[in-house]
């Protein structure tokens, strides 16, 4: 049986709001915010070049989420320089910025290779630490304690691509590790020092709504400080666009009021301790061709999901086990 948490006399913790708002984290850590500087090393993945697989996600075009500015075939300092130019004018009230290895997954090499990207990243005068996006496959003990070395002066937040906690899931869209992986990754993480974070996709082939909701379990016994939601979009030059231009009905995409229900329930069970970064995903509409939800930006979205928290009366742990 599901076990109802007191209701708070207000949310002054979480700045008033009725989730815990990843910002809130940071104002509480750092004082401020803390802007991310997209940038691509040039790593690949073990299910692109043949490790594990071939073709990458079946989801997955990094130009859904790689920002204009970023050349992967120019230096480091040359993307933090071009990315500091637009985003200090911006958000010129950040308290710090950090290099955000966002494209493909950024541990995926040696120890001297990751030690080369990041000097480089932190040498930069404006920036005050790390995110690096990467694999629960793609980690290992000598990588942790570089970065534990690396958070005793430098903000680093380690974000781990989960997707799925279902391993027929992440089998049929070609992920190429397993749940498992995410769980053992997790726990060589915790206590480090560093923000572990995690991605959770939504919508994924074969996933239905109560197979989705039911990950919130599984989520809350991961060691996370942090998490983003996604919801599926089927973008442009993947294997899953193709899928979809050949059959349509292959899979049930999410639509706008849906996904605000779905993931208000999906909150309301979430561990009250785990941030959240972001709620929902926007891809370039010029590559994205489903689902439809008009053209809502996500804090479009984001004020939605607070308005029906409002309207439900509930928040994040209301129920909580």
């Amino acid at each position: 049986m599901e076990q109802t948490l007191t209701q708070p006399k207000d949310f002054t913790d979480w700045d008033n709001r009725r989730f815990y708002a990843y910002t809130s984290y940071l104002k509480r850590k750092y004082g401020g915010r803390v802007q991310k500087v997209s940038i691509n090393a040039s790593f690949t993945c073990p299910n692109r070049d043949g490790k594990v697989g071939k073709g990458g996600c079946t989801f997955c075009n990094n130009s859904s989420f790689t920002p204009s500015y970023i050349t992967p075939k120019s230096t480091i300092t040359h993307q933090l320089n071009e990315g500091l130019g637009f985003l200090e004018k911006r958000y010129n009230r950040s308290k710090h910025f950090v290099g955000y290895f966002q494209s493909y997954t950024n541990t995926y090499g040696s120890l001297d290779e990751l030690k080369e990207v990041y000097t480089e990243a932190l040498s930069h005068p404006k920036i005050s630490g790390l995110v690096i996006g990467t694999r629960p496959d793609c980690i290992d003990e000598a990588q942790l304690d570089y970065l534990q070395e690396l958070a005793e002066k430098h903000i680093i937040v380690l974000e781990y691509g989960i997707e799925s906690c279902y391993n027929d899931t992440l089998d049929r869209v070609n992920r190429g590790h397993s749940f498992e992986d995410t769980i053992k990754a997790l726990e060589m993480s915790k206590n480090r020092g560093f923000q572990v974070g995690g991605h959770l996709l939504f919508g994924l082939p074969g996933d239905d709504r109560q197979r989705m909701l039911d990950q919130v379990d599984l989520i809350n016994d991961l060691p996370l400080d942090t998490i983003k939601f996604h919801q599926l979009q089927i973008v442009k030059g993947t294997i899953m666009a193709k899928q979809y231009r050949e059959n349509p009905d292959f899979i049930k995409l999410f639509n706008k009021d849906e996904y605000i229900d779905f993931i208000v329930e999906f909150v309301e069970r979430l561990r009250p301790d785990i941030s959240i970064q972001r709620f929902s995903s926007e891809a370039p509409p010029n590559i994205k061709l489903a689902p439809d939800w008009g053209k809502l930006r996500m804090d479009q979205i984001l004020n939605q999901i607070e308005a029906k928290l409002k309207e439900k009366d509930t928040w994040q742990g209301k129920l909580f086990l």
